[in-house]
């Protein structure tokens, strides 16, 4: 491998920062509808504590920025984004929708998922067509009344022709998806674009690349979530240069010395990052921290999600957001709201994080935070150094 560009990790986790929006004013540039552009997938998920993850992703680059506008960026009329699958549930920019036909024929071949698909799913196809856009409570609702997974047959129906693209969810309503026939809500022209299997995962993979910045293999299958023959795919459009990616080594990173580790958005590596860094709480579910040894790569910050931890076994807390701050994630809060106080019922600073020096910082996230949920204090409960409970308690808005 021949032109490759050497760089230290601080000058890759600067252009990951950059790429992600979390340093510069640029990044603000056109809000949350050339957000989710640049970052070319936004993920989707049911829990709420301060607001959804796809909320808070937005707020974590753009700062108070009203979550309605979020939601017109996202959900609209006409349709601006689709849901579909990447690297989880995933809203994705609606020109995006040719690229993702690679998975809609697989889906459409294996004809399995999570669940058995039932009879009776060219009915469903029929009602939608006829009685306009329909959410599962239109068609019997969404479960047997079992467990989340026991889903109704109904409800397996639409996400199976929601997977193989004949319907297609771009809005949703009190949280649920509204699904409509793909031909009605996807502009003609993206509707007609059949890309090969080939076409699609180069043309991804460029995304993929542009959104992380500096990404080595296992970063870009995880954003992907590319297996088998498409794995290789990727493999193969990397090393012709079909994604057009560069190959880069980065110091620390795993690899062989001397050769190339990872691969780079070509225009990222053009000029040195620059602008004030973002100071702001992390969603578990953000494309910054999604593939947690990646994190650790990156930030040396070691992440597990505890809400699917029993609780008397947690060590940081239900839902702990990191805290990014200065291009470090410097510690990370377990948030809650009781009415209008913002609730850090745990904070803790990663090792060699001074609280004399970044107790401002944590302050200025927790701050921040409150008034865009609409909270006008925050109270802290408990803390590691137990020094910040009182220089945190007693601060007023920064």
């Amino acid at each position: 491998m021949t032109g490759v560009t050497d760089l230290t990790a601080d000058e890759a986790r600067r252009i990951i920062l950059r790429s992600q929006g979390f340093i510069g004013a640029n990044a603000r540039k056109g809000g949350p509808h050339a957000m989710l552009r640049r970052l070319g997938a936004v993920q989707l998920d049911t829990i709420s504590v301060l607001a959804r993850s796809h909320e808070l992703v937005a707020y974590a680059r753009l700062g108070s920025v009203s979550r309605p506008k979020v939601e017109r960026a996202y959900w609209h009329n006409p349709a601006q984004s689709f849901e579909y699958w990447c690297h989880a549930a995933c809203i994705l920019p609606i020109e995006h929708w040719p690229l993702y036909s690679f998975r809609r024929r697989a889906y459409r071949n294996r004809r399995y998922r999570w669940h058995e698909v039932p009879d009776g799913v060219d009915k469903l196809l029929d009602q939608v067509r006829e009685s306009g856009p329909l959410t599962t409570s239109d068609v019997g609702g969404a479960k047997n009344g079992g467990p989340w997974w026991d889903w109704s047959d109904s409800k397996i129906g639409l996400e199976w022709l929601l997977d193989i693209g004949e319907l297609v969810c771009t809005r949703r309503v009190g949280w649920r998806r509204v699904y409509d026939l793909a031909e009605r809500a996807v502009p003609a022209d993206l509707l007609a674009d059949d890309l090969t299997d080939e076409e699609c995962v180069v043309r991804l993979a460029a995304i993929a690349g542009r959104s992380l910045g500096v990404a080595n293999r296992v970063d870009l299958i995880d954003f992907l979530r590319l297996r088998g023959r498409y794995a290789e795919i990727l493999d193969e459009v990397l090393l012709s240069g079909a994604a057009g990616l560069v190959p880069v080594s980065v110091t620390g990173w795993p690899g062989r010395k001397g050769l190339g580790n990872a691969w780079a958005d070509p225009a990222a590596l053009e000029s040195e990052p620059r602008g004030r860094h973002r100071t702001t709480l992390v969603s578990p579910f953000d494309s910054l921290i999604w593939h947690r040894g990646r994190t650790e790569r990156v930030f040396g910050f070691k992440y597990t999600l505890e809400l699917y931890v029993p609780k008397h076994k947690r060590v940081h807390g239900y839902f702990t957001m990191p805290v990014l701050a200065g291009g470090r994630l410097i510690g990370r809060v377990d948030p809650a709201r009781e009415g209008s106080t913002l609730v850090a019922r745990q904070l803790s600073l990663e090792p060699g994080f001074s609280a004399a020096k970044w107790a401002d910082a944590l302050g200025e996230a927790l701050w921040s935070a409150a008034e865009w949920v609409g909270c006008d204090s925050v109270r802290v409960d408990r803390a590691d150094p137990p020094e910040l409970i009182p220089i945190l308690n007693s601060a007023s808005r920064l």
